[in-house]
């Protein structure tokens, strides 16, 4: 009788047992965020009583462009939770840079128990991530119910080499941030449903594609709208200096390239090196029923139809929308520009093309594959889809009030100029200068996750501190691409951190917080280490940012 005698756990795996332990004793995200409410509002009047102001230059939009009204103190918008971007409130020359005295706001107050009372509505319908989650569900609730998302995901297992599996993953979620939030919600849960169909834990999967999409948001190997707003305004930041001064859309491109190569191996090393190790085997004991029996099979005849036809779909829905967008005078690019990319109609409604995508194409499987044979199939399978997200949007509900009194107090912004005012006064070297930046920005990333509202705040005062120091803006703009993401896969602010915690439930009902954050803690603190020193060695070699 042979006995198996288990390998002895590192200190760092047991260090993450103890986080996931903890972790998961803490309460419902619900009430983590009505406790965190309540805290809120009892500082803010602490700090409003006591006068905590601080007087900057910041980046705000002009009032006769700005589709809402400018507050005489600076709130960065609600709707930027992360890695949601509105570019409506972001055309192209819309903003300026104004010296603006920023206080503290109290919840306690006349106005602020006014604005409790009245921004209830506004607050939940404000919270970009809610809508998008919905549409795209409708779409990817019904290519998930007809077969297509397993069918296609054993059809990449065959045809990828097994050691390629967790490269490919890794480096599709960095990739998938040309779509804003489409990563999230489609990239996840099918890194997911990849490692399990092969028989790997599906936790590795989720963390694997959670630290592709999130930790790496702010790099990609093309451009993306985000970096249109970025670039500008690092723009007026630099003609603060220097009016004859400014950058393109391409300024940071080599680094960008790089960084995804790098972060690309990052991810799997750390997937396959230490998070999926520490998993373990694993045992859908505790999953959802309809995961149990996920299997890497071939597929029948009736599937092979099925995708055939999801082929066809997918073509005939990229054609129209090629249609609509690609011609000059196109309906779906910018009337005044013409632009395609940026602050035009094919992109402020993108969301809409993935939902379209996934609801056309798993439509046209399931009829292929005899999965879903009638209308009324396809729309009990959007039904079951959003059924499936009733908890999701309570939590989104109370998340949202959070996130919208944390900023209608300024302390975020407070706390951010109070540390950099404390950096500025350090007298540091330009590239510690340059490293402190990166971590202050990445501390404060756990507060404001919104990669635009920081920026507002730090380019005002980074650009031109460092430009004085002979350091270029393209420099300032990539340090603050490497602080911004790897902290994006660890906040619970970020609007779908709860969804990554659902989403491993799914596999393991006694998943929960702590175990999301034992998962990612590796990722967090190894691409910040490594990207921050790829950074730093980019700068002292004077390597080409970009173009």
């Amino acid at each position: 009788m042979s006995t198996t005698i288990e390998a002895p756990k590192s200190m760092m795996q047991r260090f993450l047992d103890v986080v996931e332990k903890v972790g998961n004793k803490v309460p419902h995200p619900v009430i983590i965020f009505l406790i965190l409410i309540g805290i809120v509002v009892v500082l803010s009047h602490i700090l409003y009583m006591t006068g905590a102001k601080f007087t900057t230059e910041i980046i705000v939009p002009r009032e006769k462009e700005a589709k809402a009204e400018v507050d005489a103190a600076y709130e960065p918008p609600i709707y930027d939770s992360g890695s949601s971007i509105n570019y409506h409130s972001y055309a192209e020359k819309s903003y300026d840079i104004e010296t603006r005295t920023i206080a503290a706001r109290s919840l306690l107050t006349t106005e602020g128990i006014r604005f409790v009372y009245v921004s209830l509505i506004p607050n939940f319908m404000g919270f970009t991530a809610v809508g998008l989650m919905i549409v795209a569900m409708a779409g990817v609730g019904v290519a998930e119910e007809s077969g297509l998302v397993n069918a296609l995901i054993r059809k990449l297992v065959m045809l990828s080499p097994a050691w390629a599996l967790t490269y490919i993953l890794a480096f599709v979620g960095i990739l998938s941030s040309i779509a804003a939030d489409a990563g999230y919600l489609v990239l996840i849960p099918l890194a997911a449903t990849a490692y399990i169909s092969v028989g790997r834990h599906p936790h590795a999967g989720l963390a694997l594609g959670f630290a592709g999409v999130a930790g790496a948001f702010t790099v990609n190997v093309l451009i993306k709208p985000l970096d249109a707003v970025l670039v500008e305004f690092t723009n007026d930041a630099i003609h603060l200096v220097d009016p004859t001064k400014s950058i393109g859309l391409a300024s940071n491109l080599w680094f960008s390239i790089a960084s995804v190569a790098v972060l690309t191996f990052l991810v799997a090393f750390i997937t396959d090196r230490f998070v999926e190790p520490r998993l373990g085997k694993y045992n859908p004991e505790h999953a959802a029923d309809e995961v149990k029996n996920q299997t890497a099979s071939g597929l029948s005849a009736d599937e092979t139809r099925g995708l055939w036809y999801a082929i066809g779909a997918l073509v005939v829905t990229l054609g129209l929308f090629a249609f609509l967008s690609l011609p000059e005078k196109a309906p779906l690019r910018d009337v005044e520009t013409g632009a395609l990319i940026g602050n035009s109609p094919f992109m402020n409604g993108l969301i809409a093309l993935i939902m379209i995508l996934f609801l056309a194409t798993g439509a046209a499987y399931g009829y292929g594959a005899k999965t879903l044979t009638s209308l009324t199939a396809i729309i009990k399978a959007m039904e079951k889809a959003m059924a499936g997200l009733g908890g999701l949007i309570l939590l989104f509900l109370v998340l949202s009030q959070f996130v919208a009194y944390f900023n209608y107090t300024n302390m975020g912004t407070l706390l951010a100029l109070t540390m950099t005012d404390l950096l500025k006064s350090a007298n540091f070297p330009p590239l510690l200068l340059l490293i402190g930046f990166i971590v202050v920005v990445a501390l404060i990333d756990l507060l404001i996750t919104g990669a635009i509202a920081k920026w507002a705040l730090f380019a005002p005062v980074f650009v031109p501190l460092l430009i004085n120091l002979a350091v270029s803006p393209e420099a300032v703009l990539a340090a603050y691409r490497v602080a911004d993401s790897p902290m994006n896969s660890i906040t619970p602010l970020n609007a779908y951190f709860a969804l990554v915690v659902g989403f491993a439930q799914r596999y393991d009902s006694r998943a929960g917080v702590g175990t999301v954050v034992s998962m990612m803690l590796p990722y967090v603190v190894i691409m910040f280490v490594v990207w921050t020193a790829l950074f730093a060695g980019w700068q002292q070699l004077g390597l080409p940012w970009g173009l």
